[in-house]
């Protein structure tokens, strides 16, 4: 009992998460977010009527108890048996925070003990010291806490989707029960706990491994320990019966194995403990986004219509179009002097005369190439798949390098998230990710270097850290591009 109680305290003591703050808080690990709160960031308080989740729902289920540390016991009693009860439970669930909750719960159900199944005859020999059996058929009411262990270790960068869960209870309630022994003189009603007339306290603890079926409706194993705190429990009578005399019990105590449904209430999409903080902090970041564009923030006016007040525009006349800096100041990304956008070979440097892509020199003289394609590619966060939409992409890069005399650099690059190690190791993926793939469609390996520059190499360097941009430039920033050598 008081194992449950120790429990149950450190349940309650957990600091709740920031779920009610003004204000989005990000810790990162890597190219990902790990932590947020989902206030809304800077814009209004986080309120009841704000939030995006549900948080309430209502579960039930059935199972087997099994009386283990008792007089007269269910499992491999002296008979050789496991007697099997049964049980039944029901409970409304409050989640306060994405990784704790209450559930007030009722359970019912019947322990089955002893030397033989109460449910067959008594044997003609059977005695008090010799074969006996009982069973006891009770109710409870508890109140558990409910701590979702998967949300506070998980990682969100899993590729696939978020539907297992381990939970653990614990908690404390009121039992009511009726306890039968069963002998040769015939089945009698041993000892009786009337519901709330006589307040006989339990605890209980134990773990359950939740299964997402689906927005509304989750399946859960669970495996329950609870502790009764009485010695009559399992039928044996009186604390100094002949039966309770065998062993010096403080508690019957037993197992119960349960499987059951939760129906998740509410008008939203998601429930607070299946919420996902990755897609939450770049729903922000995009509503963020939105707003800003739709808000008139420039006193001074944007003559160029870039996006940039002209207080701070350092290029006033940026063509229509263009991609520019924080600065205002149109993009090059491989800054051979011709802007992005009319730059044609925009990854690979090249005299303005050819419009950006690069000349061979012959023995006849410099030869000026054709307009060429050799664009880079863009991943998804945390990855170094190459996307299928971009295989259109390396194939025409296969094509050009194949058609070329020279050599050419695979580089690869991350946003901003996260440590220097982490993304450093992650664009060397990424690189030689895009450098396997040309090689296996044909390109000379020869001909192909692989390089990772990590978060160092930026096409969009305002994007430092990443929660300054929306999320496009991010995504631009984890890409792989060419160099020549």
């Amino acid at each position: 009992m008081k194992l449950s109680l120790a429990i149950f305290s450190l349940a309650l003591s957990l600091p709740a998460t920031a779920f009610a703050q003004d204000s989005l808080q990000v810790v990162t690990s890597g190219e990902y977010p790990n932590t947020f709160s989902s206030g809304s960031a800077n814009v209004s308080k986080f309120t009841q009527s704000s939030k995006r989740f549900n948080d309430w729902s209502v579960s039930f289920g059935a199972g087997v108890p099994l009386l283990q540390s008792a007089d007269l016991t269910s499992i491999k009693n002296g008979n050789g048996k496991n007697l099997i009860g049964y049980s039944a439970y029901v409970s409304v669930d409050k989640a306060i925070t994405h990784a704790f909750g209450l559930n007030l719960q009722y359970d019912r159900g019947e322990t089955r003990q002893g030397w033989f199944n109460t449910k067959d005859a008594a044997p003609v020999n059977a005695s008090i010291n010799g074969q006996q059996g009982a069973r006891t058929q009770y109710d409870a009411i508890s109140i558990l806490g409910d701590i979702n262990f998967s949300n506070l270790m998980r990682r969100v960068d899993n590729k696939s989707p978020y539907r297992w869960a381990l939970h653990g209870y614990a908690g404390i309630g009121t039992i009511a029960y009726r306890a039968f022994l069963k002998d040769e003189s015939g089945q009698r009603l041993m000892t009786e706990i009337k519901p709330f007339k006589t307040l006989d306290f339990f605890g209980q603890a134990g773990a359950g491994l939740k299964y997402k079926i689906n927005n509304r409706l989750d399946l859960e194993g669970r495996v329950m320990y609870v502790v009764t705190t009485d010695d009559q429990f399992d039928g044996g009578g009186a604390p100094y019966s002949a039966i309770n005399m065998r062993e010096d019990q403080v508690s019957d105590n037993f197992f119960n194995a349960t499987l059951g449904l939760s129906v998740k209430l509410g008008k939203h999409e998601s429930h607070l403990m299946w919420h996902d903080p990755l897609q939450e902090i770049y729903y922000k970041l995009d509503e963020l986004a939105a707003k800003n564009m739709d808000v008139e923030v420039c006193k001074s006016g944007d003559a160029d219509n870039d996006g940039v007040c002209d207080d701070w525009d350092r290029q006033l006349d940026t063509p229509a179009g263009a991609r520019v800096d924080g600065s205002g100041v149109a993009l090059d990304v491989d800054m051979d002097g011709v802007i992005d956008l009319y730059d044609k070979c925009v990854t690979v440097p090249g005299p303005v005369e050819n419009n950006g892509c690069p000349t061979t020199t012959t023995n006849s003289g410099t030869v000026t190439e054709a307009e060429t394609k050799l664009d880079g590619i863009e991943f998804d966060l945390n990855s170094d798949r190459i996307l299928p939409s971009n295989t259109p992409v390396l194939n025409n890069a296969v094509n050009y390098i194949n058609s070329s005399n020279g050599s050419y650099t695979v580089i690869g690059a991350t946003d901003t998230r996260g440590s220097e190690e982490y993304n450093q190791k992650l664009s060397d993926r990424r690189a030689n990710s895009v450098k396997d793939y040309l090689i296996k469609n044909g390109v000379e390996s020869t001909k192909l270097d692989a390089m990772g520059k990590g978060k160092k190499d930026l096409k969009y360097p305002e994007c430092d850290p990443a929660t300054k941009c929306p999320e496009w430039k991010n995504r631009a920033n984890r890409r792989v591009y060419f160099e020549a050598k």
